[in-house]
């Protein structure tokens, strides 16, 4: 299997450290229910506004739910459909638009379902899962699909399962996942004090 550790100034976490998105799922290795159960417990455990736990997440495992992840499925642009269709678990990533405790607009809702979704990301690797979040989906689709309430946003969809060799992908797909990992250096998006000022 491909490790892409990432490359840092000071040592990190090894969980945030091995933590990468593949692409390459063995399809023939299915993610267990009690697996589920702490990918999701990590998530319920993150942080958020007045702890209001805005997320939501649709689970839809092939092995015992083969309906729902085809609607999963099929909410994925083309592109997404070519290497997602070997995930086991497909997860749908909801925000919660208002507060639960008086209704009026959460503005930190996004924010915090993206924090509680790292958490599951951050539990997988832990547990030597793969996770590869996606944004190419039809949110329309899913509202459809899943009858989602109108007060909500999806954000993404998780591809959840065992890493397969490089091999098993398209050429396109093959050349990104053996290719080196990179983010921009520090001093380009982290600032002293103000914005503009580079942490060195």
């Amino acid at each position: 299997m491909q490790n892409k550790p990432a490359t840092t100034r000071v040592k990190i976490h090894d969980i945030i450290e091995a933590r990468w998105s593949p692409r390459a799922f063995d399809s023939n290795k299915p993610v267990s229910h009690e697996q589920l159960c702490a990918l999701l417990e990590a998530a319920r455990w993150a942080p958020s506004c007045f702890n209001d736990q805005p997320w939501r997440f649709i689970v839809c495992a092939k092995a015992t739910d083969e309906s729902g992840w085809q609607n999963a499925f099929t909410s994925l642009v083309e592109k997404n459909r070519l290497w997602a269709k070997n995930s086991p678990v497909l997860i749908l990533a909801v925000a919660m638009e208002n507060f639960g405790h008086n209704g009026k607009p959460n503005r930190w809702a996004m924010y915090d379902t993206g924090a509680a979704s790292a958490c599951l990301c951050l539990q997988a690797s832990a547990m030597g899962l793969i996770v590869h979040q996606m944004g190419g989906f039809d949110a329309d689709k899913t509202r459809d699909l899943f009858k989602l309430p109108d007060d909500c946003t999806p954000m993404s969809m998780m591809a959840v399962g065992y890493q397969a060799d490089a091999d098993t992908l398209d050429d396109d797909f093959k050349a990104a996942e053996l290719a080196e990992r990179v983010r921009a250096p520090l001093e380009e998006r982290f600032f002293w004090g103000q914005w503009g000022v580079t942490f060195d």
